[in-house]
Protein backbone atom coordinates (compact mmCIF):
# COMPACT_ATOMS: atom_id res chain seq x y z
CA UNK A 1 0.00 0.00 0.00
CA UNK A 2 3.14 2.42 0.76
CA UNK A 3 4.39 1.70 -2.52
CA UNK A 4 1.27 2.49 -4.07
CA UNK A 5 1.01 5.96 -2.28
CA UNK A 6 4.71 6.45 -3.30
CA UNK A 7 3.61 5.88 -6.98
CA UNK A 8 0.49 8.32 -6.09
CA UNK A 9 -1.72 5.51 -6.83
CA UNK A 10 -0.43 5.54 -10.47
CA UNK A 11 0.31 1.65 -12.33
CA UNK A 12 1.85 1.83 -15.51
CA UNK A 13 1.03 -0.77 -18.00
CA UNK A 14 3.69 -2.86 -20.42
CA UNK A 15 2.85 -2.48 -23.67
CA UNK A 16 2.22 -5.85 -25.02
CA UNK A 17 2.21 -7.63 -28.80
CA UNK A 18 -0.11 -10.00 -30.35
CA UNK A 19 -0.06 -10.73 -33.66
CA UNK A 20 -3.30 -11.59 -35.43
CA UNK A 21 -4.34 -13.45 -38.12
CA UNK A 22 -4.56 -11.66 -41.68
CA UNK A 23 -7.55 -10.40 -41.86
CA UNK A 24 -9.13 -8.52 -45.29
CA UNK A 25 -11.65 -5.69 -44.68
CA UNK A 26 -14.00 -4.73 -47.89
CA UNK A 27 -16.94 -3.14 -48.11
CA UNK A 28 -17.74 -5.90 -51.03
CA UNK A 29 -20.72 -8.51 -50.59
CA UNK A 30 -19.36 -12.09 -51.48
CA UNK A 31 -21.07 -12.64 -54.45
CA UNK A 32 -23.96 -15.56 -53.81
CA UNK A 33 -24.10 -17.17 -57.20
CA UNK A 34 -20.03 -17.67 -56.71
CA UNK A 35 -20.67 -19.41 -53.20
CA UNK A 36 -23.31 -22.02 -54.99
CA UNK A 37 -20.61 -22.79 -57.60
CA UNK A 38 -18.67 -23.85 -55.26
CA UNK A 39 -21.23 -25.59 -52.67
CA UNK A 40 -22.20 -27.99 -55.98
CA UNK A 41 -18.38 -28.59 -57.07
CA UNK A 42 -17.87 -29.91 -53.39
CA UNK A 43 -20.87 -31.86 -53.05
CA UNK A 44 -19.32 -35.22 -53.68
CA UNK A 45 -16.78 -34.77 -51.34
CA UNK A 46 -18.90 -33.49 -48.53
CA UNK A 47 -21.83 -36.10 -48.95
CA UNK A 48 -20.21 -39.32 -49.94
CA UNK A 49 -19.83 -42.31 -47.73
CA UNK A 50 -16.39 -43.12 -47.01
CA UNK A 51 -17.19 -46.62 -47.14
CA UNK A 52 -15.61 -47.61 -44.08
CA UNK A 53 -17.42 -49.35 -41.43
CA UNK A 54 -19.30 -46.89 -38.87
CA UNK A 55 -22.04 -47.26 -35.98
CA UNK A 56 -23.87 -44.46 -35.28
CA UNK A 57 -26.27 -43.67 -32.33
CA UNK A 58 -29.61 -42.47 -33.81
CA UNK A 59 -32.92 -41.56 -31.74
CA UNK A 60 -35.20 -41.14 -34.55
CA UNK A 61 -39.63 -39.93 -34.05
CA UNK A 62 -42.19 -40.61 -36.58
CA UNK A 63 -45.26 -38.76 -35.76
CA UNK A 64 -48.33 -39.12 -38.32
CA UNK A 65 -51.97 -37.63 -38.17
CA UNK A 66 -54.94 -37.49 -39.92
CA UNK A 67 -57.19 -34.93 -39.98
CA UNK A 68 -60.76 -35.87 -41.76
CA UNK A 69 -62.51 -32.24 -42.75
CA UNK A 70 -65.49 -34.67 -43.55
CA UNK A 71 -66.20 -38.56 -43.51
CA UNK A 72 -69.19 -40.07 -44.98
CA UNK A 73 -70.25 -43.36 -45.13
CA UNK A 74 -73.69 -44.51 -46.55
CA UNK A 75 -75.36 -47.86 -46.98
CA UNK A 76 -77.70 -47.36 -49.96
CA UNK A 77 -78.38 -51.35 -50.69
CA UNK A 78 -78.18 -54.31 -49.33
CA UNK A 79 -79.72 -57.73 -50.32
CA UNK A 80 -81.84 -58.48 -47.63
CA UNK A 81 -81.80 -55.71 -45.34
CA UNK A 82 -85.31 -53.95 -45.06
CA UNK A 83 -85.52 -49.98 -44.79
CA UNK A 84 -85.04 -50.25 -40.97
CA UNK A 85 -81.76 -52.36 -40.95
CA UNK A 86 -80.03 -50.14 -43.52
CA UNK A 87 -81.00 -47.29 -40.94
CA UNK A 88 -79.36 -48.79 -38.39
CA UNK A 89 -76.59 -50.25 -40.15
CA UNK A 90 -75.93 -46.22 -40.93
CA UNK A 91 -76.24 -45.19 -37.53
CA UNK A 92 -73.11 -47.71 -36.43
CA UNK A 93 -71.11 -46.30 -39.49
CA UNK A 94 -71.91 -43.12 -38.49
CA UNK A 95 -71.06 -43.71 -35.16
CA UNK A 96 -67.54 -44.48 -36.25
CA UNK A 97 -66.77 -41.64 -38.79
CA UNK A 98 -67.90 -38.81 -36.12
CA UNK A 99 -65.35 -40.87 -33.44
CA UNK A 100 -63.02 -40.32 -36.15
CA UNK A 101 -63.61 -36.70 -37.07
CA UNK A 102 -64.12 -35.71 -33.32
CA UNK A 103 -60.74 -37.49 -32.27
CA UNK A 104 -58.44 -37.80 -34.92
CA UNK A 105 -56.36 -40.54 -35.92
CA UNK A 106 -52.70 -39.74 -34.59
CA UNK A 107 -49.59 -42.48 -33.74
CA UNK A 108 -46.24 -41.52 -32.36
CA UNK A 109 -43.07 -43.38 -32.52
CA UNK A 110 -40.19 -43.45 -30.87
CA UNK A 111 -37.07 -45.02 -31.99
CA UNK A 112 -33.19 -45.44 -30.06
CA UNK A 113 -30.88 -47.79 -32.16
CA UNK A 114 -28.05 -48.27 -33.05
CA UNK A 115 -27.20 -47.95 -36.90
CA UNK A 116 -24.13 -49.86 -38.49
CA UNK A 117 -22.99 -49.00 -41.92
CA UNK A 118 -20.66 -51.11 -44.01
CA UNK A 119 -19.11 -51.01 -48.20
CA UNK A 120 -18.13 -54.56 -48.98
CA UNK A 121 -16.73 -55.28 -52.77
CA UNK A 122 -18.67 -57.76 -54.47
CA UNK A 123 -17.81 -58.61 -58.30
CA UNK A 124 -15.68 -55.35 -58.06
CA UNK A 125 -18.65 -53.16 -57.07
CA UNK A 126 -19.39 -51.67 -53.69
CA UNK A 127 -21.95 -52.96 -51.69
CA UNK A 128 -23.71 -51.11 -49.50
CA UNK A 129 -24.84 -52.81 -46.50
CA UNK A 130 -26.88 -51.60 -43.03
CA UNK A 131 -27.38 -53.44 -39.93
CA UNK A 132 -29.74 -52.56 -37.09
CA UNK A 133 -29.75 -52.87 -33.48
CA UNK A 134 -32.97 -51.27 -31.36
CA UNK A 135 -31.95 -50.24 -27.52
CA UNK A 136 -35.56 -49.27 -27.35
CA UNK A 137 -38.59 -48.57 -28.89
CA UNK A 138 -42.03 -46.77 -27.88
CA UNK A 139 -45.35 -46.23 -30.00
CA UNK A 140 -48.02 -43.80 -28.83
CA UNK A 141 -51.35 -44.81 -30.61
CA UNK A 142 -54.83 -45.24 -30.56
CA UNK A 143 -55.95 -48.82 -31.50
CA UNK A 144 -59.07 -48.20 -32.21
CA UNK A 145 -58.29 -44.84 -34.18
CA UNK A 146 -55.19 -45.99 -36.46
CA UNK A 147 -53.43 -43.31 -38.69
CA UNK A 148 -52.37 -45.45 -40.83
CA UNK A 149 -54.86 -46.17 -44.30
CA UNK A 150 -54.44 -49.94 -44.19
CA UNK A 151 -55.33 -50.28 -40.32
CA UNK A 152 -58.41 -47.50 -40.72
CA UNK A 153 -59.71 -49.76 -43.70
CA UNK A 154 -59.65 -52.74 -42.00
CA UNK A 155 -61.54 -51.24 -39.12
CA UNK A 156 -64.07 -50.39 -41.74
CA UNK A 157 -63.86 -53.63 -43.23
CA UNK A 158 -64.89 -55.05 -40.22
CA UNK A 159 -67.95 -52.97 -39.87
CA UNK A 160 -68.86 -53.10 -43.41
CA UNK A 161 -68.10 -57.16 -43.86
CA UNK A 162 -70.08 -58.27 -40.80
CA UNK A 163 -73.27 -57.75 -42.20
CA UNK A 164 -72.42 -59.76 -45.62
CA UNK A 165 -73.27 -63.45 -45.75
CA UNK A 166 -70.27 -65.31 -44.29
CA UNK A 167 -70.82 -68.28 -46.48
CA UNK A 168 -70.02 -66.45 -49.73
CA UNK A 169 -67.21 -64.78 -52.01
CA UNK A 170 -67.99 -61.06 -52.69
CA UNK A 171 -65.94 -58.64 -55.29
CA UNK A 172 -65.67 -54.82 -54.98
CA UNK A 173 -66.63 -52.24 -57.57
CA UNK A 174 -66.37 -48.85 -57.93
CA UNK A 175 -67.91 -46.83 -60.50
CA UNK A 176 -67.00 -48.26 -63.93
CA UNK A 177 -64.00 -49.96 -61.94
CA UNK A 178 -64.06 -53.61 -60.42
CA UNK A 179 -61.46 -55.02 -58.36
CA UNK A 180 -59.49 -58.36 -58.77
CA UNK A 181 -59.81 -58.83 -55.30
CA UNK A 182 -61.96 -61.33 -53.67
CA UNK A 183 -63.62 -61.00 -50.05
CA UNK A 184 -64.82 -63.69 -47.87
CA UNK A 185 -66.13 -64.16 -44.63
CA UNK A 186 -64.59 -67.83 -44.25
CA UNK A 187 -61.90 -68.12 -41.59
CA UNK A 188 -60.14 -70.52 -43.35
CA UNK A 189 -60.13 -68.27 -46.61
CA UNK A 190 -59.03 -65.31 -45.06
CA UNK A 191 -56.45 -67.52 -42.96
CA UNK A 192 -54.67 -68.38 -46.19
CA UNK A 193 -54.98 -65.21 -47.86
CA UNK A 194 -52.99 -64.02 -44.67
CA UNK A 195 -50.66 -66.43 -45.42
CA UNK A 196 -49.74 -65.21 -49.17
CA UNK A 197 -49.00 -61.65 -47.48
CA UNK A 198 -45.17 -60.46 -47.72
CA UNK A 199 -45.60 -59.11 -43.75
CA UNK A 200 -42.88 -56.82 -43.32
CA UNK A 201 -40.46 -56.84 -39.71
CA UNK A 202 -40.47 -54.19 -37.69
CA UNK A 203 -36.59 -53.97 -38.13
CA UNK A 204 -36.54 -54.45 -41.68
CA UNK A 205 -39.07 -51.94 -41.89
CA UNK A 206 -37.73 -49.52 -39.10
CA UNK A 207 -34.04 -49.90 -40.96
CA UNK A 208 -35.39 -49.18 -44.56
CA UNK A 209 -37.38 -46.22 -43.30
CA UNK A 210 -33.63 -44.81 -41.69
CA UNK A 211 -31.72 -45.59 -44.63
CA UNK A 212 -34.23 -43.91 -46.95
CA UNK A 213 -34.67 -40.65 -44.42
CA UNK A 214 -30.41 -40.11 -44.46
CA UNK A 215 -30.63 -40.23 -48.79
CA UNK A 216 -33.58 -38.39 -48.97
CA UNK A 217 -31.77 -35.59 -46.77
CA UNK A 218 -28.46 -35.91 -48.27
CA UNK A 219 -27.51 -32.76 -50.39
CA UNK A 220 -25.62 -34.37 -53.19
CA UNK A 221 -28.30 -37.17 -53.16
CA UNK A 222 -31.73 -35.94 -52.76
CA UNK A 223 -33.90 -34.77 -55.72
CA UNK A 224 -35.81 -32.49 -53.47
CA UNK A 225 -33.00 -30.39 -51.90
CA UNK A 226 -32.59 -28.95 -55.49
CA UNK A 227 -31.79 -25.74 -53.62
CA UNK A 228 -28.13 -27.13 -53.06
CA UNK A 229 -27.66 -29.27 -55.48
CA UNK A 230 -29.18 -27.25 -58.40
CA UNK A 231 -28.82 -24.15 -57.87
CA UNK A 232 -29.45 -22.66 -61.15
CA UNK A 233 -33.43 -22.97 -60.21
CA UNK A 234 -33.07 -20.26 -57.63
CA UNK A 235 -32.13 -17.04 -56.63
CA UNK A 236 -29.76 -16.29 -53.78
CA UNK A 237 -28.82 -13.21 -51.71
CA UNK A 238 -25.85 -12.82 -49.62
CA UNK A 239 -27.66 -11.81 -45.57
CA UNK A 240 -23.97 -11.33 -44.16
CA UNK A 241 -22.05 -13.83 -42.02
CA UNK A 242 -22.29 -15.57 -38.97
CA UNK A 243 -20.16 -18.50 -36.28
CA UNK A 244 -21.16 -22.01 -36.09
CA UNK A 245 -20.40 -23.85 -32.42
CA UNK A 246 -16.47 -23.78 -33.32
CA UNK A 247 -16.13 -20.09 -34.28
CA UNK A 248 -16.22 -20.74 -37.75
CA UNK A 249 -16.92 -18.11 -40.33
CA UNK A 250 -20.33 -19.61 -42.01
CA UNK A 251 -22.00 -17.29 -45.17
CA UNK A 252 -25.69 -16.61 -44.90
CA UNK A 253 -27.60 -17.00 -47.97
CA UNK A 254 -31.57 -16.37 -48.22
CA UNK A 255 -32.98 -18.26 -51.67
CA UNK A 256 -36.01 -18.34 -53.69
CA UNK A 257 -37.36 -19.94 -56.92
CA UNK A 258 -36.23 -18.31 -60.19
CA UNK A 259 -37.31 -20.82 -62.59
CA UNK A 260 -40.49 -22.63 -62.86
CA UNK A 261 -39.27 -25.87 -61.30
CA UNK A 262 -37.95 -24.51 -58.35
CA UNK A 263 -40.43 -24.69 -55.64
CA UNK A 264 -39.19 -23.65 -51.77
CA UNK A 265 -37.46 -21.06 -49.97
CA UNK A 266 -35.54 -20.48 -46.89
CA UNK A 267 -31.79 -20.25 -45.86
CA UNK A 268 -28.81 -22.12 -45.90
CA UNK A 269 -25.70 -21.80 -43.72
CA UNK A 270 -22.39 -22.50 -45.69
CA UNK A 271 -19.08 -22.97 -44.00
CA UNK A 272 -16.78 -20.38 -45.64
CA UNK A 273 -13.40 -22.77 -44.92
CA UNK A 274 -14.70 -25.76 -47.33
CA UNK A 275 -18.22 -24.12 -49.29
CA UNK A 276 -20.23 -27.39 -47.04
CA UNK A 277 -23.64 -26.64 -46.60
CA UNK A 278 -24.16 -27.29 -42.54
CA UNK A 279 -27.72 -26.26 -42.03
CA UNK A 280 -30.78 -24.94 -44.32
CA UNK A 281 -34.33 -24.15 -43.07
CA UNK A 282 -36.55 -24.36 -46.25
CA UNK A 283 -40.13 -24.57 -47.01
CA UNK A 284 -42.45 -24.47 -49.79
CA UNK A 285 -42.83 -21.22 -51.38
CA UNK A 286 -46.46 -19.42 -51.56
CA UNK A 287 -48.74 -21.09 -53.78
CA UNK A 288 -46.15 -24.37 -54.76
CA UNK A 289 -46.90 -27.85 -54.29
CA UNK A 290 -44.82 -30.99 -54.09
CA UNK A 291 -46.79 -33.37 -56.57
CA UNK A 292 -50.50 -33.61 -56.78
CA UNK A 293 -53.51 -34.97 -59.04
CA UNK A 294 -57.25 -34.11 -59.67
CA UNK A 295 -59.29 -36.33 -60.86
CA UNK A 296 -62.18 -35.05 -59.33
CA UNK A 297 -64.88 -34.77 -61.76
CA UNK A 298 -63.99 -37.76 -63.58
CA UNK A 299 -62.81 -40.65 -60.89
CA UNK A 300 -63.90 -38.28 -57.67
CA UNK A 301 -60.31 -38.46 -56.55
CA UNK A 302 -58.16 -35.43 -55.51
CA UNK A 303 -54.45 -35.56 -53.50
CA UNK A 304 -51.83 -32.65 -53.25
CA UNK A 305 -48.54 -33.16 -51.40
CA UNK A 306 -48.80 -28.92 -49.82
CA UNK A 307 -47.05 -29.32 -46.89
CA UNK A 308 -42.85 -29.38 -47.27
CA UNK A 309 -40.45 -27.79 -44.81
CA UNK A 310 -37.49 -28.64 -42.88
CA UNK A 311 -34.57 -28.32 -40.50
CA UNK A 312 -31.06 -30.03 -41.93
CA UNK A 313 -27.95 -29.88 -39.69
CA UNK A 314 -24.57 -31.27 -40.86
CA UNK A 315 -21.85 -32.29 -38.96
CA UNK A 316 -18.27 -32.54 -39.81
CA UNK A 317 -16.96 -36.66 -39.12
CA UNK A 318 -14.02 -36.81 -36.47
CA UNK A 319 -11.23 -37.37 -39.38
CA UNK A 320 -12.26 -33.60 -40.93
CA UNK A 321 -13.06 -35.54 -44.08
CA UNK A 322 -16.80 -34.65 -44.94
CA UNK A 323 -20.32 -34.26 -43.13
CA UNK A 324 -22.72 -36.40 -41.94
CA UNK A 325 -26.27 -35.64 -40.88
CA UNK A 326 -26.82 -34.83 -37.21
CA UNK A 327 -29.92 -33.58 -36.71
CA UNK A 328 -33.19 -33.01 -38.87
CA UNK A 329 -36.73 -31.77 -38.46
CA UNK A 330 -38.99 -32.59 -41.47
CA UNK A 331 -42.99 -31.99 -41.77
CA UNK A 332 -44.89 -32.95 -44.65
CA UNK A 333 -48.24 -32.96 -45.09
CA UNK A 334 -51.17 -33.86 -48.01
CA UNK A 335 -54.61 -32.77 -48.63
CA UNK A 336 -56.81 -35.82 -50.03
CA UNK A 337 -60.16 -35.86 -51.16
CA UNK A 338 -62.38 -39.26 -52.39
CA UNK A 339 -66.08 -39.46 -53.49
CA UNK A 340 -67.15 -42.68 -54.57
CA UNK A 341 -69.59 -45.34 -54.68
CA UNK A 342 -68.38 -48.90 -53.74
CA UNK A 343 -70.58 -52.52 -54.13
CA UNK A 344 -69.90 -55.77 -52.12
CA UNK A 345 -70.94 -58.07 -55.36
CA UNK A 346 -71.72 -61.77 -54.37
CA UNK A 347 -69.71 -63.85 -57.10
CA UNK A 348 -72.43 -66.17 -58.49
CA UNK A 349 -73.67 -67.21 -61.36
CA UNK A 350 -77.47 -67.26 -59.82
CA UNK A 351 -79.21 -64.12 -57.81
CA UNK A 352 -76.66 -61.84 -56.69
CA UNK A 353 -76.18 -60.36 -53.41
CA UNK A 354 -75.09 -56.66 -53.52
CA UNK A 355 -74.03 -54.17 -50.65
CA UNK A 356 -73.52 -50.84 -51.78
CA UNK A 357 -72.67 -47.62 -50.06
CA UNK A 358 -71.59 -44.05 -50.79
CA UNK A 359 -67.96 -42.99 -49.20
CA UNK A 360 -66.86 -39.04 -49.08
CA UNK A 361 -63.59 -38.69 -47.40
CA UNK A 362 -61.58 -35.27 -47.00
CA UNK A 363 -59.34 -34.36 -45.55
CA UNK A 364 -55.98 -33.79 -44.61
CA UNK A 365 -52.57 -35.92 -43.37
CA UNK A 366 -49.33 -34.99 -41.30
CA UNK A 367 -45.89 -36.22 -41.08
CA UNK A 368 -43.52 -35.25 -38.89
CA UNK A 369 -39.92 -37.08 -38.60
CA UNK A 370 -36.91 -36.08 -36.11
CA UNK A 371 -33.82 -37.29 -36.32
CA UNK A 372 -30.80 -37.04 -33.95
CA UNK A 373 -26.87 -38.17 -34.22
CA UNK A 374 -26.22 -38.79 -30.67
CA UNK A 375 -22.73 -40.49 -31.17
CA UNK A 376 -20.85 -41.18 -34.59
CA UNK A 377 -17.89 -43.49 -34.78
CA UNK A 378 -15.49 -46.25 -37.06
CA UNK A 379 -15.68 -49.59 -36.77
CA UNK A 380 -13.67 -52.19 -38.19
CA UNK A 381 -14.96 -54.65 -40.60
CA UNK A 382 -14.85 -57.38 -38.23
CA UNK A 383 -16.91 -55.64 -35.52
CA UNK A 384 -19.51 -55.21 -38.32
CA UNK A 385 -19.87 -59.00 -39.04
CA UNK A 386 -20.60 -59.71 -35.69
CA UNK A 387 -23.48 -57.68 -35.00
CA UNK A 388 -26.31 -59.87 -34.82
CA UNK A 389 -29.71 -58.46 -36.00
CA UNK A 390 -32.75 -59.25 -33.86
CA UNK A 391 -36.33 -58.19 -34.41
CA UNK A 392 -38.04 -55.81 -32.05
CA UNK A 393 -42.07 -54.95 -30.25
CA UNK A 394 -42.74 -51.40 -29.85
CA UNK A 395 -44.10 -50.73 -25.90
CA UNK A 396 -47.28 -49.71 -26.64
CA UNK A 397 -48.15 -46.53 -24.94
CA UNK A 398 -51.88 -45.32 -24.37
CA UNK A 399 -50.31 -41.31 -22.98
CA UNK A 400 -47.20 -40.06 -23.15
CA UNK A 401 -45.27 -40.59 -19.79
CA UNK A 402 -41.56 -38.53 -19.25
CA UNK A 403 -40.27 -41.36 -17.66
CA UNK A 404 -40.34 -44.17 -21.00
CA UNK A 405 -36.18 -42.29 -21.69
CA UNK A 406 -35.42 -41.24 -17.95
CA UNK A 407 -31.96 -42.78 -18.46
CA UNK A 408 -31.69 -42.69 -22.30
CA UNK A 409 -30.95 -40.02 -24.56
CA UNK A 410 -33.76 -38.71 -26.55
CA UNK A 411 -35.42 -35.80 -28.68
CA UNK A 412 -37.95 -33.35 -26.60
CA UNK A 413 -41.82 -34.90 -26.84
CA UNK A 414 -43.90 -32.73 -29.23
CA UNK A 415 -46.29 -30.72 -27.47
CA UNK A 416 -49.28 -32.96 -29.02
CA UNK A 417 -47.42 -36.26 -27.29
CA UNK A 418 -48.17 -34.76 -23.89
CA UNK A 419 -51.48 -33.90 -24.52
CA UNK A 420 -52.09 -37.05 -26.44
CA UNK A 421 -54.15 -40.05 -24.86
CA UNK A 422 -56.25 -42.78 -25.55
CA UNK A 423 -60.32 -41.76 -26.45
CA UNK A 424 -61.85 -44.21 -23.91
Amino acid sequence: MGELRNLQYIIKLEPGVFELETMTISNVKPDPNAIMAEVKKNLPIHYKNNGQASKSMIFYRDASTFKPIKFDIEFTKSTGFTKKGLEAVNREVNAFTSKLISHPPKEFKDLLCNYYTNTKMKDNKPLFHTKLDVVKATLLKDEDRSVDLDDMQQVAENIFLKHLDSTKYYRVKSGLFGSRDTISLKKSFNEKKNKNKNITPKLTSSKTGLTVFMFENNFSQSGKLDFVNKPELYKYTYEGKTYNDKDEFMYVLSFEPRKSKAKYNGKLYVSETDYAVVRCDYALAEGETVSGFNMKLLLGVKASENISKGTLIYKKNTDNKGYYLQYASVETGQYIYLNRPLKFIELTDSEKDVVAFDLKVEGNTADKKEFLTISKSEINETAFDNVKEEDFNYILLKRYDSKIWKDFVSIEPLEEMKQFKVAE
